[in-house]
């Protein structure tokens, strides 16, 4: 059969195999694409910068809307028939909220808290809600964390509403499925920074544009997981259902939902944790609270101030993660539990508790936390930010300082980077995206991905968008290489990962506003910082994916190559990290999105490209600059998802 096969003409030569694989037939493609165009658009455009002929001036356009709508904001029947109604009801409901929080005072939100979490994840958590929320008050930030409390409150609701309301249509329809699915995955790549210009057009800045803002960013990921609960429902319970002659809303109500709890309360906990970190950002709008004592404390560089309001920032996200995640964790168990306090009676134990404490704080009139029991820690970090600047910030010894190492990342990374793709001529750029693209993707993606970077170049902000590419690039470089040595690591070793597990959780609970903190306290201000705070916010994600990636390669490949006499690091090369490719390919674009989504915010810190130009046009009150670097910011997450996500079309086909 050999000798037949070799012979016959269906013979497989290594040349037919490898013009079969569709990425290298895409290459010699975009090798003949590239040897046609290349002369003609060198011969017309051999300038790097976009050219002006091609840019169109948004600036007229915009600003005439945004004079249209301050004109007309209290007079036309959309603003007060409409948007008025919805921006006076956000504005009672948080205040409403918040009202009821002070007439709690501190003794009954701390206790409210304790028992909410006793209730629905256990003592252990429930102590370290309380332990939270009293440190909230130790460090002088407990107004300032109830303002941040009640717009979460408000956000989560209206968050949690529009999301299921999203999510049952998409769960329930297969055509609003397909119509949501690109528009969700679009929303999920976006930067946070990105949603605060259009609601301040609308709603001006405020505690609405706050809201909406908040709101709007994290309803796509409840609206998802809905949608993927109740389309994962169980066929066999469905039929079941379906034969006992149920309607379509009793088969909603007792076994989709039922069935999809799970995915709701995951929906839930991911809501939680991203309305908690556009809430901080909203900060730059007026939202108030802890964020913009962050925010504040940023302005004038004092990070002893940024560090008190960072803290409970941390707390808050770290108690509402655990909680919702062991809320989802012990659903069913209660069915067991022969506890005589639970169910109902439980629930009126701990309301009980909680009323009488209130109580208890009005009449002894201790409503607000005691100014005798705050501890300042403002003074004491900021001596010791003076020590680091005197002693680590520069001139030490052989190792150089932060403020050394700062700067020869600008210089011999940054920089050269920045350069390189602001001298490039600006269709190579687009024909490089579009290989990427390409060659990983479907055609599709390829045109979705150079649509976007050209739209950038049209709005004119072309080498401002390449600042920021280029800060996204060394950021996922150093996070790859950062990200990748520890995951293989982790993988290797249970001991590594049990000592990394805690670490990872608490820096993926942490909101983007709060890693600027310390690098401007360790590199000063600047891109280097920028860059450093969107590694460390990125690096979690990708080591936990790389890890569960090489963790879950085929035991049987693994032990057919240990029995072959391959190395530890023959498997790695030649087992392991191939079979993990969608795993690795994962990682690569959470590492992109993340880093992007910091770097943009890396322009409180001096960080520069788009998110200056947001900024600005926030602070400036120039919406027209603001709302073209927020599109760019859009169109540049959509460029970057495209060229590192493989799409499904892809995996399909096998190429």
């Amino acid at each position: 059969m050999a000798t037949a096969t070799a012979s016959g003409p269906a013979r497989d030569t290594g040349i037919g195999v490898l013009l079969r694989r569709r990425a290298v037939v895409k290459l010699l493609l975009l090798a003949v694409v590239a040897a046609v165009a290349v002369p003609i658009l060198n011969a017309k455009w051999a300038s790097g910068a976009w050219p002006d002929a091609l840019t169109v001036d948004l600036t007229e356009p915009l600003g005439r809307t945004t004079d249209w709508i301050i004109d007309n904001r209290d007079s036309h029947w959309l603003f007060t028939y409409f948007l008025g109604h919805i921006s006076n009801a956000i504005v009672l409901s948080v205040r409403g909220v918040y009202l009821v929080l002070l007439a709690a005072g501190w003794a009954g939100v701390t206790v409210a808290a304790g028992a909410i979490a006793w209730r629905v994840a256990g003592l252990r958590l429930a102590a370290m809600a309380v332990a939270a929320f009293g440190i909230c008050g130790l460090l002088g930030m407990w107004v300032p964390t109830m303002q941040t409390l009640a717009l979460m409150v408000v956000a989560v609701l209206a968050s949690v509403l529009l999301g299921m309301l999203l999510g049952l249509a998409a769960g329930l329809n297969d055509r609003i499925f397909r119509m949501m699915r690109p528009v969700l995955d679009t929303m999920q790549v976006l930067p946070a920074f990105a949603y605060l210009l259009p609601v301040v057009l609308v709603f001006g800045i405020g505690v609405p544009a706050a809201v909406l803002a908040t709101v709007v960013y994290s309803a796509p990921p409840m609206a998802r997981l809905t949608a993927l609960g109740l389309r994962g429902a169980d066929g066999g319970v469905m039929e079941a259902v379906a034969s006992l002659g149920a309607t379509a809303r009793q088969r909603l109500l007792s076994a989709r939902l039922p069935l999809a709890r799970k995915e709701l309360l995951l929906g839930l906990n991911q809501t939680i944790m991203m309305a908690l970190s556009m809430a901080v950002i909203a900060s730059v709008i007026g939202a108030g609270g802890l964020g913009d004592r962050v925010y504040q404390a940023l302005a004038s560089v004092d990070v002893g101030q940024a560090l008190a309001a960072g803290i409970p920032i941390v707390l808050l996200a770290v108690v509402l993660d655990r909680v919702t995640g062991a809320a989802g964790e012990r659903l069913g168990a209660h069915a067991d539990d022969n506890s005589p306090l639970r169910g109902w009676r439980g629930w009126s134990v701990a309301g009980a508790v909680t009323l009488a404490c209130a109580l208890a704080a009005r009449f002894a009139d201790r409503l607000e936390w005691p100014t005798s029991w705050v501890v300042g820690i403002a003074e004491p970090v900021n001596t010791a930010k003076d020590w680091m600047v005197d002693h680590l910030y520069t001139d030490v010894p052989v190792v150089g300082g932060t403020a050394d190492w700062a700067a020869h990342f600008t210089t011999y990374v940054l920089d050269p980077v920045r350069d390189g793709l602001q001298g490039l001529p600006w269709w190579s750029v687009l024909l490089i995206v579009a290989a990427l693209a390409w060659v990983i993707g479907t055609w599709e993606t390829a045109l979705t991905a150079v649509l976007a970077m050209a739209a950038i170049g049209v709005m004119g902000v072309w080498n401002a968008s390449l600042d920021t590419l280029s800060q996204v690039l060394a950021g996922v470089a150093v996070t790859l290489v950062l990200g990748f040595a520890i995951g293989i690591a982790a993988s290797r070793s249970q001991r590594l990962e049990r000592l990394l597990r805690p670490v990872l959780d608490v820096f993926q609970t942490m909101p983007q506003f709060v890693y600027l903190i310390p690098v401007v306290a360790l590199f000063g201000v600047g891109r280097a910082p920028a860059v450093a705070a969107a590694v460390v916010y990125a690096l979690p994600a990708v080591i936990r994916i790389t890890t569960q990636g090489l963790r879950q390669v085929n035991p049987s490949a693994m032990e057919s190559a240990r029995s072959l006499g391959a190395t530890s690091w023959q498997q790695l090369r030649q087992v392991q990290l191939p079979l993990a490719r969608p795993a690795l390919m994962l990682a690569l674009n959470q590492g992109v999105v993340l880093v992007l989504a910091v770097v943009v915010i890396g322009g409180l810190v001096g960080g520069g490209g788009l998110g200056y130009d947001v900024l600005a046009g926030l602070a400036r009150g120039d919406l027209a600059t603001g709302l073209v670097g927020g599109v760019a910011i859009v169109c540049l997450g959509l460029m970057l998802d495209r060229v590192t996500q493989p799409t499904e079309r892809r995996a399909k086909k096998g190429a």
